[in-house]
């Protein structure tokens, strides 16, 4: 097992920075929290720590705290806005556990009663839907 170096070009990376343009849910000092452009569900967001890392791996253990703590209460919100029966959280480490984008990140998504979550194909959800669904956690968030 060899530990590969964090690309700093990665596109959460790129997106931090603002090089590429993100739905923004959320922001403190620590974190950033934006619309997953290939949602999974109405309402995946991702929460994504500022520091750079891989994964949870190899990640310094005070990202956790500030990490963590935005993950709740950006899965309250999402229940809220979404009025959402229950609410999924996954995190992935390296190419096995099905981590694509390699930088540290956690998804939040809203889940109802038998719906399956749709699988994540690579379409593109339409920027108005995301920023409709944006706004509605914002809301939550600020309420």
């Amino acid at each position: 097992m060899t530990e590969t170096a964090y690309d700093t070009d990665n596109i959460f990376a790129k997106i931090l920075r603002g090089e590429i343009p993100s739905q923004r849910v959320y922001e403190d000092e620590a974190v950033v929290v934006f619309m997953d452009v290939m949602p999974q569900g109405p309402g995946h967001t991702l929460v994504v720590p500022k520091a750079s890392s891989r994964n949870l791996l190899d990640a310094d253990p005070s990202t956790f705290g500030p990490l963590f703590t935005v993950v709740q209460k950006v899965a309250r919100a999402v229940r809220k806005a979404f009025d959402a029966d229950g609410v999924t959280v996954m995190q992935f480490n390296e190419p096995a556990s099905g981590q694509t984008v390699y930088h540290l990140h956690v998804h939040v998504i809203p889940r109802f009663d038998s719906i399956p979550l749709k699988p994540h194909t690579g379409a593109m959800e339409n920027p108005e839907v995301l920023a409709r669904n944006a706004d509605k956690i914002r809301a939550a968030l600020g309420s």
